[in-house]
C-alpha cells in the first residue's frame, strides 16, 4: 500500500517514515502543501496522511481542493490540534479520519488500513496462490505453511504480484506501487528485488519473466504429498 505523508517536523518525520516502511507501506514524504498537491496529481496513493499545520498553510485547504477536483483518496489528518471544533472542521472539509498527536503507531497503522479497506483500496486481507499465502494485515508470508521473513519491499512486490496472479505486471507498475517518487523508473531496482524474492522462495521458480515487459506470478501448485513408508 502506498501512502503520501505530509509532515514537516524534523524529528518526527524521519522516524514516522521509517516506522511506516517497517510496517510494509511505501511512503512518499513531503513537507509542504505545494509538493503534496503535485504528488497527488502525478502519482497513485492509497491513503493521504496530512499534518494540518505546515510552513505553507493549513492542509485543510489542500483537502478542499482535492475534493473539488473529485479526488476521492482517503485522507487522515495528523495534528496536535485536538479540540472538538478542530476535528469537526477536518471532517467538514472532506477528511476521513483524524489522529491527534502524540499518537501510538499501532493505532495509526490500524486507522490507515481501515481507511483503505473502507475505500476498497486495500483488497483482500489474505492473498493466496497455490503454496503461497500472504497476510496483508499481519504482514506474514508463508510457503507450504512455513513462515518466511521477507523485507518490507519484497513483501510489497509480492503483494502486487499476488493481486494480479497469473497476469503480467509491468516494471513501471511495480515501481509506481512499491517505490517512492525518488526512484528512477528505468533503473534496475525491480529486477534486483525480484532476484532476491526468487532466492527467498526457492525452487521451482514461482516468478516468471515477461521479457521486456515485467513479471508474472506463476502457478504455485501444492507440494506433492509424502509417500507412505513401506
Amino acid at each position: 500500500m502506498k501512502l503520501l505523508l505530509l509532515e514537516d517536523d524534523a524529528e518526527l518525520a524521519p522516524a514516522l517514515v521509517a516506522a511506516l516502511r517497517d510496517q510494509g507501506f511505501v511512503v512518499d514524504h513531503v513537507t509542504t502543501i505545494a509538493d503534496a498537491d503535485v504528488l497527488v496529481s502525478t502519482s497513485h496513493h492509497d491513503v493521504l496522511v496530512l499534518d494540518r499545520s505546515v510552513p505553507d498553510g493549513d492542509a485543510l485547504d489542500l483537502v478542499d481542493g482535492l475534493r473539488r477536483r473529485d479526488v476521492a483518496t482517503p485522507v487522515l489528518l495528523l495534528t496536535a490540534r485536538g479540540q472538538v471544533a478542530d476535528r469537526v472542521a477536518g471532517f467538514e472539509h472532506g477528511a476521513d479520519d483524524y489522529v491527534v498527536k502524540p499518537f501510538a503507531l499501532p493505532e495509526l497503522v490500524a486507522r490507515i488500513r481501515a481507511l483503505a479497506r473502507r475505500q476498497g483500496t486495500e483488497r483482500a486481507r489474505v492473498l493466496t496462490s497455490g503454496r503461497l499465502e500472504l497476510d496483508v494485515v499481519r504482514h506474514r508470508l508463508t510457503l507450504d505453511g512455513i513462515l518466511l521473513s521477507p523485507t518490507p519491499k519484497e513483501f510489497s512486490v509480492l503483494e502486487v504480484l499476488l493481486e494480479h496472479a497469473g497476469e503480467v505486471v509491468t516494471r513501471t507498475e511495480l515501481v509506481e506501487r512499491c517505490w517512492d517518487e525518488l526512484t528512477e523508473p528505468s533503473s534496475n531496482v525491480v529486477d534486483v528485488l525480484v532476484g532476491q524474492l526468487r532466492r527467498r522462495l526457492g525452487d521451482p521458480d514461482l516468478i516468471e519473466t515477461a521479457r521486456g515487459v515485467g513479471y508474472r506470478l506463476a502457478d504455485a501448485p501444492a507440494a506433492p504429498p509424502e509417500r507412505a513408508g513401506r
